[in-house]
């Protein structure tokens, strides 16, 4: 339980803590001191980095987690509610994950071998928007998480 348990949190904290440095960190320096061409291309090295992770982490999290529920609840259906709206949560992130991996970052890569930049920024800002979403949902379930700790 202790090992699943660690895999579980460090693929939370890989996953949330890296969308967050991207969003909030990484981004606003890239706009300020880089061209478009020059910032496109960096996002693509960091994606291609982070998003072999971020895969991990879309394995590890449901495994370890269903794990969890089971040797806990028996499963995750007679889990409290709040762990089976962590599990939804987490859900929900993971298909939003797969859609911009397989959608606007494959157009992203695309756009930036054939210099559309114009439409790689476009392709960018979506995945923007997806990572702003999934972080916002991955400090929620972190913040479950803990909260539930703490009460019961």
């Amino acid at each position: 339980m202790f090992f699943a348990l660690s895999l579980h949190i460090l693929a939370a904290i890989v996953w949330v803590g890296g969308m967050f440095f991207a969003y909030v960190c990484l981004r606003p320096a890239a706009v300020t001191l880089l061209e478009p061409s020059l910032r496109l291309r960096l996002w693509i090295a960091v994606f291609r980095r982070f998003f072999l992770f971020v895969w991990l982490a879309v394995v590890l999290l449901p495994v370890t987690g269903m794990y969890m529920a089971d040797r806990l609840y028996s499963d995750i259906a007679s889990a409290p509610a709040a762990i089976v709206l962590m599990a939804g949560i987490g859900t929900l992130m993971i298909l939003l994950y797969w859609h911009a991996f397989f959608a606007p970052y494959r157009r992203l890569r695309r756009c930036v071998a054939l210099g559309d930049f114009k439409e790689g920024g476009r392709q960018l800002a979506r995945i923007r928007r997806i990572i702003g979403v999934n972080t916002l949902l991955g400090a929620l379930v972190v913040l479950m998480a803990v909260a539930g700790q703490i009460m019961n």
